[in-house]
């Protein structure tokens, strides 16, 4: 299985690690988790479907925010997020 490319913006990551204390680059490992969940975000989707992705990284659950652009997953956004944390449990089972 082709291991996807990614993209982003480099100031935006910036701005989410002194924000969140997350880079992109760690974002990335949120894919790789079999569980993942992959969501619609209906709320941020005007000009482009945008997308969440809940995933494992660092033993904990990451919240993803991101599209599809040109190929490659562009990534626009993450955090440990507690409500993501939820869906990923109740979606996995895991209590």
């Amino acid at each position: 299985m082709k291991t996807p490319d990614f993209e982003w913006d480099e100031n935006k990551n910036l701005e989410n690690i002194l924000r969140h204390g997350v880079s992109f680059e760690d974002a990335q490992e949120a894919f790789k988790d079999e569980n993942r969940i992959i969501l619609a975000d209906i709320r941020h989707s005007s000009s482009e479907e945008r997308f969440y992705c809940l995933g494992k990284v660092h033993g904990e659950i990451m919240t993803v925010r991101f599209t599809y652009r040109a190929g490659s997953i562009r990534i626009f956004g993450a955090a440990f997020w507690r409500k993501g944390k939820k869906h990923y449990e109740k979606e996995n089972r895991i209590h």
